[in-house]
């Protein structure tokens, strides 16, 4: 599924950047371009590292 419709960022591309240690949307921005554009899509980049902070935390 798409993350960034302007840059085509997927949600797997967001997930390889966490995994490669991005630890913020700045740092996702950087490395795929999602976020530089309109920006819609920072809310759902926001929420997927959210996410997989709190999986490190519980696992």
């Amino acid at each position: 599924m798409y993350v960034c419709i302007c840059r085509a960022v997927t949600e797997n591309d967001v997930h390889d950047c966490i995994a490669s240690g991005a630890r913020s949307a700045r740092q996702i921005r950087d490395a795929t371009g999602a976020g530089g554009d309109c920006a819609t899509c920072v809310r759902k980049i926001c929420a997927i590292l959210k996410r997989s902070e709190e999986l490190v935390i519980t696992a």
